[in-house]
């Protein structure tokens, strides 16, 4: 149809300028026309070759090193676009999305929060959606779906802000708002996470593996429906499918506390005690002050007949928290233990299966910790 109308696919125009640029190569019109086609086939080592091209005749113009920083930010060189972007005049709202992104890519989600004022958020497609997502990992939830809120009124047709705030309201332990916004975000991958999330609570197992499949058929990098689709195995009883999911989610995440303790636990569940420690033992370095963590160690010390060890960790555990489920977890087997040997499988089963006061056991904690961002680290 494009052909029919006589438009050009990014790649076609491309293609087409590039041919001109052969007979005319120190035209500055057509080296600008095909870097910014380059951008939008999403070939940025081309329009970074053109810009080269541009600069060697002539100083690069705004528009054309703004360019450039695009170009920079699609191979993943966060900090230099930073550095190119920050040279281009800060009126401009697209302009200052685009440092918004590049400072949020490098961590500096405060810095994106700044350069995305309201004008921007209202005016630039994704921004409003980037500065709920920007104060989400900031851990300013409430202020998060307070602006969030606010800004939807306006971009009431923005889907990816709605998928922004169910995520939102599901990590402020609002599930009915959080399914309100999931179902306004019609079928974004952050949506169908949420949604996921909240049928798996409900324990409706084989809904919630539908929703998180779907997710990741739009965004197969999607650290949170990984994580769901994971969490949804271990709750079928299928630890070996889980653990792949929930740990590929912990890797994207990366210092995301509540991830790396779910992946863990997925590898005791599965047999696999001694990745478990090393698991617990990576999210332990991200952050000493997680009782869960301390909690789930102890129970491995005293899989792995280290009573002493265990008792220690459980002090900690519950010195952090006093309603750490590991923790309590650890003292009920270190009780049951007390003059009598277990077995390893024995130990297991009730580190995975046994509810405490709470009525909860590991299997469900792992529901409960692992999708909320508020335990841990945000980036």
């Amino acid at each position: 149809m494009d052909e029919m109308l006589g438009l050009d696919h990014p790649r076609q125009k491309l293609n087409r300028l590039i041919g001109y640029l052969d007979h005319d190569p120190k035209n500055l019109n057509l080296l600008a026309d095909a870097s910014a086609a380059a951008i939008d086939a999403n070939e940025p080592d081309t329009a970074l070759k053109l810009l080269d091209q541009y600069e060697d005749l002539a100083e690069l113009p705004p528009a054309l090193l703004n360019l450039k920083g695009l170009a920079t930010l699609q191979q993943g060189r966060f900090e230099d676009a930073v550095i190119i972007l920050r040279h281009l005049p800060a009126t401009d709202p697209s302009l200052r999305f685009n440092l918004a992104c590049a400072e949020s890519m490098t961590g500096n989600d405060a810095g994106a929060v700044e350069l995305l004022d309201t004008a921007t958020a209202l005016t630039v497609p994704g921004a409003a959606r980037l500065k709920v997502e920007a104060l989400h990992r900031l851990g300013e939830l409430e202020l998060a779906l307070d602006e969030g809120t606010q800004l939807a009124e306006a971009l009431s047709h923005d889907v990816h802000l709605a998928g922004a705030l169910s995520l939102v309201a599901l990590d402020l332990e609002m599930p009915e708002l959080a399914r309100g916004w999931a179902e306004k975000s019609q079928g974004t991958a952050e949506g169908l996470s949420a949604m996921g999330v909240l049928v798996l609570q409900e324990n409706r197992i084989g809904e919630a593996l539908a929703l998180f499949d779907q997710g990741l058929s739009i965004r197969p990098d999607s650290a949170r429906n990984l994580l769901g689709k994971g969490l949804a195995l271990m709750a079928s009883g299928d630890a070996s499918g889980a653990t792949r999911y929930i740990e590929q989610s912990a890797e994207i995440f990366s210092d995301h506390l509540g991830t790396w303790i779910a992946a863990g636990w997925a590898h005791f569940a599965g047999g696999d005690v001694a990745r478990a420690r090393e698991v617990f033992e990576r999210a332990l370095a991200l952050d000493d002050t997680f009782a869960e963590t301390h909690g789930a160690l102890a129970v491995l010390d005293i899989f792995d007949g280290k009573p002493a060890s265990a008792r220690q960790r459980v002090e900690t555990a519950l010195r952090l928290d006093r309603t750490c489920l590991a923790g309590a977890l650890a003292r009920t087997l270190l009780l049951e233990q007390a003059g009598e040997t277990q077995s390893a499988q024995r130990i297991c089963d009730i580190a995975l299966n046994t509810p405490l006061a709470s009525g909860r056991t590991i299997a469900q904690l792992m529901i409960d910790i692992a999708p909320t961002l508020r335990h841990g680290v945000k980036r």
